[in-house]
């Protein structure tokens, strides 16, 4: 290697998907010449994995799955969750520039852009849908991903729907048309329909996801609440190199029988301490929609406070 500059600016938050994403720098390079930007320690550790690498580019070819192996054998994560905070995310999508309204949303675009596997959890008009198909947006704009994969769990989509016209993609069409009408916002009609038909955009019931490998691949699971336990983990085991997922629900909107434990409740309990997984819960006072629904929402959530308690008589 003939030089590495190195700069003690924060990295670009919005570009963290890059080379240097999980170390929480961001690397550049001009031929020979490498700049790596980000907090001191991490420009450190990120210094010395360049140069192995460099040093070995000579016999070995390198891919992105190779580069994710030698990350993981450096144990790289925890630096950059050490020393990296959250930045002020900016998105450039068609529509302009997408932030982050408020802390949560902020930080919720913080952790998509630094976590493989990321959960947005609150009500309606929060922006969890909205702001992760915007940073899907832009990882597939600047190349971070070969494609987008928008997932729902259609548990409209079985024999309560086997009298209507159509095959099974028509008859769970309406339950993907929000994730349409985001990617629409966000890259207008004409190129959304030309990225569906060459597969590049892929939108499916869960369902279809059983048995995939996805590599290089934004994946959203869209109302996660409705997921079962088994259906989550297939879910989250889908992932491959080079990948984010994002799952966004509603717990108190789920449409599962009462039996049935929510995958998303059960993913909580069970991943919240695992190192690469965030979790942002959103409340009432985070609902970008009219300030009615904000209202709406809070008056839901006092009346669940001072329900009834089980085997009270009403």
């Amino acid at each position: 290697m003939k030089s590495i500059e190195q700069s003690r600016l924060h990295p670009v938050a919005g570009r963290q998907r890059a080379a240097g994403q999980p170390l929480g720098v961001e690397i550049a390079n001009r031929g020979f010449v490498f700049r790596i930007s980000g907090p001191n320690e991490a420009i450190i550790e990120a210094q010395k994995l360049v140069e192995a690498l460099y040093a070995e580019a000579g016999e070995t070819v390198f891919d992105n799955h190779a580069i994710h192996l030698r990350l993981a054998q450096a144990n790289v994560e925890q630096i950059a969750e050490r020393s990296y905070e959250a930045q002020d995310v900016a998105i450039k999508v068609k529509r302009g520039t997408v932030r982050g309204r408020g802390a949560n949303q902020g930080r919720y675009l913080h952790q998509i852009a630094t976590h493989d596997i990321n959960f947005g959890i609150g009500p309606a008009g929060t922006g969890k849908t909205f702001l992760a198909v915007a940073s899907a947006v832009e990882a597939l704009n600047e190349s971070r991903v070969q494609r987008l994969i928008l997932v729902r769990p259609a548990v409209e989509a079985g024999e309560k729907l086997g009298f209507l016209p159509g095959d099974l993609s028509q008859k769970v069409d309406p339950y993907l048309r929000p994730l349409y009408d985001a990617l629409y916002e966000m890259m207008g009609v004409e190129k959304v329909v030309k990225l569906l038909e060459k597969n590049v955009i892929e939108i499916a019931p869960l369902a279809y996801m059983r048995g995939r490998t996805l590599n290089d691949a934004f994946v959203i699971l869209d109302e996660a609440q409705n997921t079962t336990i088994e259906q989550m983990k297939m879910f989250l085991t889908r992932l491959g190199y080079g990948s984010t997922a994002v799952g966004t629900g509603d717990l108190t909107q789920t449409d599962l029988p009462k039996h049935v434990k929510s995958g998303l409740r059960d993913a909580i309990d069970v991943l919240r301490e695992v190192e690469g997984v965030s979790f942002t819960f959103f409340e009432s006072r985070d609902v970008v929609r009219h300030p009615l629904v904000a209202r709406i929402v809070s008056a839901y959530d006092r009346r669940d406070l001072h329900q009834i308690q089980p085997g009270a008589t009403p």
